[in-house]
């Protein structure tokens, strides 16, 4: 008897609750789409705020509309990583407000003190962030990536309005960034 009871309570908030018009279906998927969009926002060392989404497979920093966005999972303790700043630094300047670099930290609980003395010891003069967000969006960098869950460091990922131009794994001569670059610009 009880169980029959749980069975009819259950057919009949079913129908209950069951969309009867195609409106609602479209504010269903609204929702739904509103639900399965990532965002990460990443706080500078400058304090500044950056905001990413994840749009189908690839990554849009806001306010960055047809520049190249590079993003740089590194730790200040890995020599790869540090010669890499160098580089990217040089990239930075080179490219100017065509190219965002966003280098981050994979460390929990660093200090900005200990990124900008990174930064300053090693040449990094570009964004560096330090958040709570840091491990999420580089898990999510590495997983669209395929790269499984114990990736080297340093781990690349460049994009143009979301969409992947190329990633380099480990120690990469600046050349090969640069080549993609000028690609991903037209030049």
């Amino acid at each position: 008897m009880f169980k029959k009871y749980i069975l009819s309570l259950s057919i009949v908030s079913a129908v209950l609750f069951q969309g009867c018009s195609s409106n609602n279906e479209e504010k269903k998927n609204s929702v739904n789409s509103m639900v399965s969009a990532k965002e990460y926002v990443l706080t500078g060392i400058d304090q500044k705020q950056y905001v990413v989404k994840k749009e189908g497979k690839g990554f849009v920093l806001e306010g960055a509309k047809d520049k190249v966005v590079i993003f740089d999972i590194f730790a200040t303790w890995c020599p790869p990583c540090r010669a890499a700043a160098t580089h990217l630094s040089s990239l930075q300047e080179k490219y100017k407000d065509d190219l965002i670099i966003i280098g981050i930290t994979i460390e929990d609980k660093i200090q900005n003190s200990k990124l900008q003395e990174f930064a300053k010891t090693y040449n990094a003069n570009y964004i560096l962030v330090n958040s709570d967000q840091n491990r999420r969006l580089s898990d999510e960098i590495v997983k669209e990536l395929e790269l499984g869950e114990r990736y080297p460091i340093p781990t690349m990922a460049m994009y143009k309005n979301g969409t992947l131009i190329n990633h380099y794994v480990g120690a990469t001569q600046e050349e090969f960034i640069d080549s993609d670059i000028r690609n991903a610009l037209g030049n």
